[in-house]
């Protein structure tokens, strides 16, 4: 048995970050995961300025390093199209020079990534890494302090082997679909709070930005959802499709097929991908969207990243709000580690935190999303904002400034910047 004041479950970039924190702050934690590293993780492999902000409060040196490595490619920009008949790139700053300062994005296979979290967590002598741990049992149990208090204790258990862990404190970064998330938190997959995509790997395809542009693409028949292309290191690019779950059922839409249909028949597309050859396997995984609040926490427990569904519901990305969420529950857990208190109740300043720095922003994604559903708008988004270079700039801010948002969804806004258009 094995004693610790915190135990994380899933070593992913959310429980990575969680433990690189706490050692930050002077508290041991056991890290667990499932899995040997390095290990796959289907993704879109996109990370945000958040993920970079946040990686840096923890340790500069994550992100000086990765700036450094061959596992990443640089990206200044995202493009935005609308079924290929226009095309509008926004560069993530304005008048930007490569190679000026530092990178505002990265685009980097979450097999090479996530191994890389798992580098700096195992030269932290505060964190203990347990790899190729399946916790399938969790027992909470009130024990009596000599002091003759109630304290709860965790003890979670691997079931094929006598691995155990008690701790006062569980955060939980262990997706979606784990045993804790079915069993105890008892939260279920909302089909109109949930998407599916598939993601595959591919050589030699043609088009790319020079600077590494993620691409976007919103297709007519294919809303609400959209294909994207994030160029990778040594000519490979990340290539998916992703669409809200409720659509998937609704339409019968199988995802593999959709992907190679897109890739193999739409006109613009399917030149790019003339010579281009899959690598891997396409596959599936599922995109727990912050649409829709819930308890993020209980009595000695947090769950953090897919845990808690906190992917943005605009642009599926959620790795930033992951890392994001283990930070703040490594700050949660010293709070309730200085007042020996791991109630629900106290618990709770940790859902505050997280709603009030991010709940904002995922629900007006998720109305931008619900737009999204209308093919002329996007058409009229493009058209303005292919008119007014001042936009460019406005519709990048869109995704990373609350007040921009909140301008989106005005119509008064979109009036003005007709009559503006040039």
């Amino acid at each position: 048995m094995i004693e610790t004041d915190v135990c994380i479950i899933g070593a992913g970039p959310g429980g990575a970050a969680a433990a690189l924190r706490l050692a930050q702050l002077g508290i041991p934690s056991v890290l667990i995961d499932k899995a040997q590293f390095p290990r796959d993780k289907v993704c879109g492999d996109g990370l945000t300025g958040r993920t970079v902000a946040i990686l840096n409060r923890i340790d500069p040196d994550i992100v000086r390093t990765l700036e450094k490595s061959p596992i990443q490619a640089d990206s200044w920009g995202v493009t935005f199209s609308m079924d290929n008949k226009r095309e509008f790139p926004v560069p993530f700053r304005k008048d930007y020079k490569k190679g000026d300062d530092s990178t505002p994005c990265f685009v980097s296979k979450r097999i090479h990534f996530d191994n890389h979290l798992i580098d700096m967590v195992r030269k932290q002598p505060l964190i203990q890494l347990f790899e190729g741990k399946s916790i399938e049992k969790h027992d909470y149990t009130v024990q009596k302090t000599p002091s003759g208090e109630d304290v709860g204790v965790w003890t979670v258990s691997d079931k094929k082997s006598d691995f155990q862990v008690r701790a006062k404190i569980l955060i939980v970064a262990s997706g979606p679909l784990s045993p804790f998330m079915r069993h105890v938190a008892n939260i279920k997959v909302d089909p109109k709070h949930n998407a599916g995509a598939v993601r595959a790997y591919y050589k030699n395809v043609k088009g790319c930005h020079k600077d590494n542009f993620i691409e976007l693409h919103f297709l007519k028949d294919h809303l609400p959802g959209y294909f994207w292309i994030f160029p990778l290191p040594n000519g490979e690019a990340n290539v998916g499709f992703g669409m809200l779950t409720e659509t998937i059922s609704k339409r019968k839409v199988n995802l593999e097929k959709s992907l190679l249909d897109i890739i193999q028949n739409r006109p613009g597309i399917k030149e790019r991908f003339a010579e281009a050859e899959l690598d891997g396997k396409i596959v599936g995984f599922p995109l727990p969207l912050g649409s829709k609040r819930h308890q993020l926490s209980g009595d000695g427990y947090m769950l953090v990243g897919d845990s808690a569904s906190l992917v943005d519901p605009l642009t599926g990305e959620g790795i930033g709000n992951a890392v994001y969420s283990g930070y703040i529950a490594a700050d949660q857990a010293e709070k309730c580690l200085k007042a020996q208190n791991f109630s629900k109740e106290f618990m709770k300043d940790y859902d505050v935190r997280v709603w009030r720095v991010m709940g904002t922003e995922l629900n007006l994604s998720y109305r931008l999303q619900r737009i999204g559903k209308y093919p002329s708008v996007f058409n009229f988004v493009l058209w303005v904002a292919s008119r007014n270079v001042q936009i460019s700039e406005l519709v990048y801010a869109m995704f990373n400034n609350i007040d921009v948002r909140k301008k989106v969804l005005n119509p008064v806004f979109w009036f003005k910047m007709v009559i503006n258009a040039k």
